[in-house]
């Protein structure tokens, strides 16, 4: 296997596991990978053996990215198959997954601790159950108070329009460059 592919190999690997972690498909992430390092589009029969899911698979998988807007669909003339190709533009999908899945799902979270907070608040408690309903209040109301912030921060990163990743880099304090296989460490 010459050192480039292996490279792609080790790509689609590494973002089929991110891809995971955040409760996608591991083939999402290893046909973003494929289409991301890709020169151009690629159909879905090229997709195939570079990914090594089924047809079936990668089919289902690139209409999500689709409507993630992660891929693109090219049609070139005289070939009925569709193309794909990578959008590189980062922040983009980091305001789309954050607008379309994450914030709806930590909605519901927050939700959920302000009316568990709100039901041990608004009931009385017997003597013996007093010390354990302030010890709720205390943890819920910490928990509903970090919730807040980080809606806070969530709300500000998609109301951002013309910050990129170059204006968010200067934001970022500078680290040292890193030796070859050395992990980064904040």
């Amino acid at each position: 296997m010459n050192d480039l592919i292996e490279a792609r190999q080790r790509m689609i690997e590494n973002l089929s596991r991110i891809s995971e972690f955040w409760g996608y498909s591991r083939a999402m992430g290893g046909l973003y990978a494929a289409l991301y390092l890709s020169p151009g589009p690629l159909s879905l029969d090229e997709l195939i053996p570079i990914v090594g899911v089924t047809k079936g698979a990668i089919s289902t998988n690139i209409r999500a990215l689709e409507q993630l807007g992660m891929v693109h669909r090219h049609l070139r003339t005289g070939d009925r198959k569709d193309y794909y190709e990578a959008d590189t533009d980062f922040w983009k999908m980091v305001k789309t997954v954050l607008e379309r899945r994450q914030k709806p799902e930590f909605d519901k979270a927050l939700n959920g601790v302000s009316s568990t907070l709100e039901q041990v608040r608004s009931r009385s408690h017997s003597q013996s159950d007093s010390d354990l309903a302030r010890f709720y209040e205390q943890r819920l109301a910490a928990m509903e108070r970090f919730f807040h912030t980080l809606d806070g921060i969530v709300a500000t990163l998609l109301r951002v329009e013309k910050l990129r990743s170059d204006g968010l880099k200067a934001l970022l304090p500078r680290r040292a460059k890193r030796k070859k296989g050395q992990v980064e460490r904040p």
